[in-house]
Parts: C-alpha cells; structure tokens; sequence
C-alpha cells in the first residue's frame, strides 16, 4: 500500500526541523529555557516518530532521507552554536578541576562522523545493502540529547549561581559518553559497509 508522504512520522520529523530553527534563533540571545524546551520537543519527536514508522508501517523512502537530516540537524547545529558561549567551554570536573566539558575537537568529531556515516550510508544503500540504525547508534544519539539537555539545564542554572554538581556531572559524563560511543558505532558501520561491499563483489 501507498505510503503518504506527510504521515505522521515524516510531520514529526518535520516537527524536529522547525525546532532546530528556532533553537538557533533563540541561543545568541541566552534565552536558555526557551531553548531547553524546544529541544525536549525536538527529542521526543525523534523517539515518537521512529516508533511510530515502525509500529504502525509507515517507513518511507522520503523519512529514511528526512529523519537522518533532521537528527544531524537538530544534534550538530545544537552543539555548534553550544560551542559559541564561553561557560560551556572546559568546565571542570567536579572535585579535582579537570577541564572535561564541551571542547570544539569535540564537536568535530561528532560531525565528521556524521559525514562519514552518511556517506557510507548512501553508498551502500544505492547498491541494495541495508544501513539502518544500529542500537549503539540509538545509544549515542541518547547521550547526545541528555547530553546537550544537561549543556542548556548548566546554564539555566548558571544564570541563577552555581550549577548543581550533579548537573554538571550529567553534562560531563554524557558529552563523554557521547564522544565514546559515537567513535565506536562509526567503527562498527565501517566494518558493516566492507562487508557489504565484499559480498557484493563476490556476488
């Protein structure tokens, strides 16, 4: 049967976009709430509509090409601009002063990842090999949100005088996380596409 094009996945997804706009739009001025909302939304319509897709069969070639663009959207765009406030960078460990928070070597390995990923996504996709999302990748994209989340809820916290310790833990432990699990999903989708690309030209 004929998949609709604007189904409830691909609306959700389109949900997502919007709200990577705006997030962009609000950040320079430190309207850092306003951006943690939008954010939660955003992340809960990356959940909503992939359960949605697959409980009630609405996967469509135009969501398989949509959903990844709206995730790197909302994900590297986040942390970019993340990147561009000055309390986010090297905070501190909490206990022994360590400078473990939000890097830019960070941010740019989560975006040539991405890059790398998509392209080998594309390529084995065209070929008829299937590249869906793994649960390491799911992983890293959970630690990626809670982690951008714990970035916006420090400085919320900031604005107001210390940042609790546990939130500054949470930011830490889950930029860490993140960066550990997204070098290793790109390893294993590395290793997915060889493969792939043997048995094709075994075939």
């Amino acid at each position: 049967m004929k998949q609709s094009l604007w189904n409830v996945p691909n609306v959700l997804t389109s949900v997502r976009i919007v709200s990577s706009i705006l997030i962009f739009t609000v950040l320079p001025f430190r309207c850092y709430l306003t951006a943690f909302v939008l954010f939660v939304i955003g992340a809960l319509s990356d959940f909503v509509d992939g359960w949605w897709a697959r409980k009630f069969h609405q996967v469509t070639k135009f969501g398989r090409i949509l959903d990844p663009f709206a995730d790197k959207l909302l994900v590297c765009g986040t942390l970019i601009y993340l990147l561009a406030i000055p309390e986010l960078i090297g905070v501190p460990l909490p206990g022994c002063g360590w400078k473990l928070g939000l890097a830019p070597w960070m941010v740019v390995v989560i975006i040539s990842r991405e890059l790398l990923v998509t392209m080998l996504r594309s390529f084995v996709e065209k070929g008829g090999g299937d590249f869906s999302a793994k649960w390491l990748g799911k992983i890293k994209m959970g630690f990626q949100c809670v982690g951008i989340g714990a970035c916006l809820v420090y400085l919320i916290c900031l604005k107001r005088g210390t940042p609790p310790t546990w939130v500054t833990l949470t930011m830490i432990v889950c930029l860490w996380g993140m960066i550990w699990t997204a070098v290793h999903s790109c390893v294993n989708y590395i290793f997915a596409a060889v493969r792939v690309i043997r048995s094709a030209e075994s075939a």
